[in-house]
């Protein structure tokens, strides 16, 4: 069996899970955890990143010679809508990137986005010919009309950035995965494979993690295990899960070769 490729606006990836470049102790982990992943997409976060005075990084660098990476630069850091609209014309004028997975924070503390600047940076960038991917909360009206804006995927989170509690809003996801026309790929707050696989059973299309991987005892070990965890979750979803019951059915069925199974109080 295989999984079918993501497809966004107009390009398809045959992996669902995508990772972020930051927090890695140093390059040589990072491209190992991508190898191990089997990743195609990796975000890179332009106001972090140092350039020369020739508009070059030896971390984007290190990736484009690494192997064929799709590079998606993100507005990590941005705190408006014009901040996050200049780094998207940014990223554009630097590498020529016209697809952008668009931040904008509205509280230091819990980086929750600002779903208002969220939405007015969605539309300009739309309208510059942008493909664009927001990060937001697991809002379904919010991700409903910044779909509506153009958006070519939403990308609600899972938990506040980096905070590995998983999957918290399991109820919302799923109705956000019911309403969309575009795809839905979990961004934020994946700690470990199960977040991941359980993201992916909700009817999510991929999952995005970076701190997950980046900060694990073993990023190459754990980027293996997130790659497992998405083709679980993505079979499992399609595959259909049995009903929750409150008790127990019996694995057997009830008439076998010694005949119908009546329980002893029925049968005095």
């Amino acid at each position: 069996m295989k999984i079918q490729p993501l497809k966004i606006a107009d390009r398809e990836f045959r992996s669902r899970l995508i990772l972020g470049t930051g927090k890695y102790e140093n390059s040589e982990i990072m491209l190992k955890a991508f190898e191990a992943a089997e990743v195609e997409v990796v975000t890179v976060a332009l106001r972090r990143v140092e350039f020369d005075s020739r508009g070059k990084s030896e971390l984007i660098d290190a990736i484009l010679e690494s192997g064929n990476y799709f590079i998606l630069p993100n507005t990590a850091g941005c705190y408006t809508a014009d901040d996050a609209i200049r780094v998207a014309r940014l990223a554009r004028e630097l590498g020529g990137w016209n697809w952008i997975k668009l931040e904008v924070i509205g509280d230091q503390k819990t980086l929750f986005p600002d779903n208002e600047q969220l939405l007015k940076a969605t539309e300009v960038l739309v309208k510059e010919g942008f493909v664009v991917l927001p990060y937001t909360n697991d809002d379904p009206v919010v991700c409903k009309k910044l779909e509506d804006l153009g958006a070519a995927a939403v990308m609600p989170l899972g938990a506040p950035i980096g905070s590995g509690m998983g999957i918290r809003n399991r109820a919302n996801i799923r109705i956000i995965v019911e309403n969309a026309n575009v795809p839905v790929i979990v961004d934020a707050g994946v700690g470990t494979a199960s977040d991941a696989t359980i993201a992916m059973e909700l009817g999510c299309d991929g999952v995005l993690m970076n701190t997950g991987v980046a900060l694990a005892k073993d990023p190459v070990k754990m980027a293996y295990a997130m790659k497992s965890a998405v083709e679980a979750g993505y079979f499992a979803y399609r595959a259909g899960r049995i009903p929750m019951r409150l008790y127990a059915t019996a694995s057997s069925p009830p008439v076998g070769i010694i005949g119908e199974i009546v329980p002893e109080e029925e049968s005095r």
